[in-house]
């Protein structure tokens, strides 16, 4: 009987996931304990069937976009078999019900931690948190890299469902010396020269307040540090490295303490953040969106 040509063999969509995991065909070939030429074969043959090259032989192995659609597929149906063996009690003993979630540095330091301490545990759960800018969040969700992700994009990655979580904003702060030194005249116009501390050179904060400010025209200095953490980016700005726009919830104990003085009480940057996740009957992971929604809530404006 002839094979239909629409089917994906499971053999091989799990051979192409083995082999963008492990980064080699060789790792790959280790891992599912077969041999190199058979994890070739399996791969040619997939790409054969789906009429797409699904791989980019360099070194670590990266997938096309076409080959990212079948990792999706691939880590979705891992993900609904692993449920599945765990409803009908044949899971390891102990075995851990793992969540991959892409978060952005802010929310981690922030909010999302507590959220997910309120997640019920049962099956029991283990978190896998990739960090990532906002703006790129979706991208790993894209990949089929994570299960879900807190993002600043509305638009859906294709297979994923969306829900708007608030607004984090961010406030224009500075350490009140650094504020007298360099800081003294129109916002518009010294903060164009003051130095500023900046997360890396992806973050657009800085830069997007000043062209609000100008209209349109002009960025934050080319005088700025990149410390990326958002631990350490509060601590940068109140220590007097530079002035720079800073989650409300980390400003409000420094500028009680003294250390921090707003640039403007009237002015600041809200990220509208959304979760995006697989569109899967998973408890385990249905469970954690809803256990975010809530802290969001109670720690976003809406």
């Amino acid at each position: 009987m002839k094979t239909e040509l629409t089917e994906l063999p499971l053999d091989q969509v799990r051979t192409l996931l083995a082999v963008v995991d492990e980064g080699t065909f060789d790792a790959a070939a280790a891992a599912l304990h077969v041999t190199p030429s058979a994890v070739s074969q399996r791969v040619k043959a997939l790409e054969q069937r789906t009429g797409r090259v699904l791989l980019m032989r360099t070194k670590p192995v990266r997938p096309t976009e076409s080959g990212e659609v079948v990792v999706r597929f691939a880590r979705q149906l891992a993900r609904l078999e692993r449920d599945a063996r765990a409803e009908l009690g044949m899971s390891g003993a102990g075995e851990p019900t793992r969540v991959s979630i892409a978060v952005n540095a802010d929310s981690l330091a922030t909010w999302l931690l507590p959220a997910l301490t309120g997640v019920r545990h049962e099956p029991r759960l283990c978190f896998e948190l990739r960090r990532e800018d906002e703006t790129r969040t979706a991208s790993l969700l894209r990949e089929g890299a994570v299960m879900a992700a807190v993002t600043s994009s509305s638009e859906p990655v294709t297979g994923c469902s969306v829900r708007a979580l608030g607004r984090m904003r961010y406030v224009p702060v500075a350490n009140p010396d650094f504020a007298r030194d360099h800081l003294d005249g129109p916002l518009r116009d010294v903060l164009a020269a003051a130095p500023t501390v900046v997360f890396d050179r992806s973050d657009d904060l800085q830069d997007a307040f000043v062209r609000r400010l100008r209209r349109g025209g002009g960025s934050a200095s080319p005088v700025r540090h990149f410390v990326p953490t958002s631990e350490g980016f509060a601590e940068s700005v109140a220590a007097g490295l530079g002035w720079g726009l800073v989650p409300e919830v980390q400003a409000e104990p420094l500028l009680r303490a003294g250390r921090l003085v707003h640039l403007d009480p009237d002015l600041a940057l809200d990220v509208p953040l959304y979760w995006q996740q697989w569109k899967l009957d998973s408890p385990a992971l249905a469970s954690v969106a809803d256990a975010v929604t809530r802290a969001a809530q109670q720690a976003l404006r809406g």
